[in-house]
């Protein structure tokens, strides 16, 4: 589990995939995988909390911004923007983890799916970067846009960040701002879909044998995904998504031949 930790603080925030490295790892050491997506939304809600943590300052200003506009005073534009940015740009990966959560628990969870959609993303990630602008601020539209790319990340191997900081990119956000936004961004859903099945796995018991285990790989996730977090964003201040491309593809590679040959 503190390998599993790891692995998800690792690539939760990186634009490689974090499902997609939690099942492989889960190959590699032969681990049972029949509680494999609950745990796996656990320890995504440990990095949730990671971007809670990192990000306070923005979350407390979003709450203060949200209760001035309930009490109907007024609020600064980029702050309500940014509010009701996160609002839309979660109700499509609502929508569609509801409807694809069978799946996820079944025929996603492959290792010659997340293979195809590492090319796949990578393909996606130079297109972004080919094609990307980095001359505009956040609007609602594009809030909603990202969220959509968000959805794609429901498939092991696409990449969370690297689906929203792509979506940000093609429509104009610098990489910096589009990290930070698919930052903010994930934390509704991590964090409410992470909840979800801790609270199943506590229904069902299954805490009796593995909360001892799970508790620890959750913290070494919580503390290596702060560490990425800081990490990325300076990187993205001065680095294209080239390296992470490259390294997609050879993982892509390695797995196929090793499942196919």
């Amino acid at each position: 589990m503190i390998i599993l930790g790891a692995v998800q603080g690792l690539t939760e925030f990186l634009p490689i995939s974090s499902s997609g490295h939690l099942i492989l790892a889960r190959e590699i050491l032969h681990l049972n995988t029949t509680l494999g997506l609950s745990v796996d939304a656990v320890l995504q809600l440990a990095t949730s909390l990671a971007v809670l943590v990192y990000f306070w300052r923005d979350f407390w200003q979003l709450l203060v911004s949200f209760f001035k506009m309930v009490t109907g005073k007024s609020v600064e534009a980029p702050q309500k923007t940014l509010l009701w940015a996160i609002v839309l740009g979660t109700i499509p990966a609502i929508i569609a983890g509801l409807l694809l959560e069978k799946e996820m628990e079944t025929i996603f969870r492959s290792a010659s799916l997340v293979a195809v959609m590492l090319l796949l993303g990578s393909l996606l990630f130079w297109v972004a970067e080919r094609y990307a602008k980095q001359n505009e601020s956040l609007t609602l539209k594009k809030g909603l846009i990202v969220g959509l790319f968000q959805c794609l990340a429901l498939v092991p191997g696409v990449s969370r960040s690297g689906a929203t900081i792509s979506g940000g990119l093609l429509f104009g956000l610098t990489r910096a701002d589009a990290a930070k936004f698919g930052f903010l961004l994930s934390f509704p859903i991590t964090f409410g879909s992470g909840l979800k099945k801790l609270l199943e796995l506590f229904q069902t018991g299954a805490t009796a044998t593995i909360g001892p285990e799970l508790l620890l790989g959750s913290f070494v996730s919580f503390l290596v995904g702060i560490a990425v977090i800081h990490y990325l964003l300076r990187f993205l201040r001065t680095h294209t998504l080239s390296v992470f491309i490259w390294y997609r593809v050879a993982l892509a590679l390695l797995v196929l031949g090793i499942v196919y040959i």
